[in-house]
């Protein structure tokens, strides 16, 4: 089925296409929801904006319902899903928020990162779920929908937004102001800034130091946005690959066993592999995101430490 969506001209199959046709997102020739551009801005629905929808929709009801069912019951002690959610939040404020930006604010930043955490990592899992391209197998044996149906615009593109450039910039970007205000908000808008470099040193030595904590400043939000889009892309990229060894070896051969035996001896053993080295590093990645959050606005809360 890949190889015929993606096919090139010459029917002969294209790995690099097919790749980048599912992790990248949805072309603005293709948006789910076509909308007006706005001073040379295209507003369109693409892939990944309906997956951050879906991802936020999906944490803040089952949260929230999972919230609302325990506060209605008579028993102290949560069980179940309620049980597993208050573990969660337990360690990421007692393990990681509480010591990094210590005592006094641990409340204040709590939320914020704890809901970096539930949306990283939903975005993170829903990726490896492959709820779209079973919708197009139904579709292309079922339902035989035309190819500017509602399906068929939502199968162009990666399913997992987290491998966005753009959206981890975005909470990269909410990291940084974090930082800024975290800094502000202990210790003065003035005093923070004076903070970036330690008092008493030769006026000389101002001069190199000031730019390069500059640049530091910048380079947080930039390792974060890299870290974790790069991460999340490059797993999918790997399975892809692999499972393109079925059709590079159909086509070099010319024959359909090939492929077959290329798959079944090579392709699904490493594919289910790292598949399952995915899920590692879907928690693996929200969790790093979440500790070098802690860690930045600690830094700022805490110079002296």
């Amino acid at each position: 089925m890949i190889a015929a969506e993606q096919g090139s001209g010459s029917g002969e199959f294209d790995a690099g296409e097919v790749i980048i046709h599912h992790v990248s997102n949805s072309s603005i020739d293709h948006p789910i929801l076509e909308l007006p551009t706005i001073f040379g801005v295209n507003f369109s629905i693409t892939k990944h904006v309906l997956m951050i929808w879906l991802v936020a929709i999906l944490v803040f009801t089952v949260v929230t319902w999972a919230i609302r069912r325990y506060t209605k019951q008579e028993q102290p002690v949560p069980s179940g899903f309620m049980n597993a959610l208050e573990a969660v939040v337990q360690f990421i404020r007692d393990s990681i928020i509480r010591p990094n930006v210590g005592e006094k604010f641990t409340n204040t930043w709590a939320p914020l990162i704890l809901t970096f955490f539930c949306f990283i990592l939903t975005a993170n899992a829903i990726g490896l779920v492959p709820i779209f391209d079973l919708l197009g197998a139904i579709d292309r044996f079922i339902l035989h929908t035309n190819p500017e149906s509602f399906i068929n615009r939502i199968l162009h593109g990666g399913v997992t937004a987290t491998a966005n450039y753009n959206v981890t910039a975005a909470l990269a970007i909410i990291t940084f102001f974090s930082i800024m205000i975290a800094g502000s908000k202990a210790h003065g808008f003035i005093t923070h800034w004076k903070n970036l470099v330690p008092p008493g040193l030769a006026w000389p030595i101002y001069i190199l130091l000031i730019p390069i904590e500059l640049i530091g400043m910048l380079v947080k939000p930039f390792a974060l946005t890299m870290r974790l889009a790069a991460n999340m892309t490059g797993g999918h990229i790997a399975i892809l690959a692999i499972l393109s060894f079925v059709f590079i070896f159909a086509s070099i051969f010319k024959a359909a066993m090939a492929g077959i035996a290329a798959g079944l001896l090579v392709a699904v053993p490493l594919a289910v592999g790292i598949s399952a080295l995915e899920i590692i590093v879907v928690l693996v990645q929200a969790y790093v995101f979440t500790m070098m959050t802690a860690v930045f606005i600690g830094m700022a809360i805490n110079v002296h430490h």
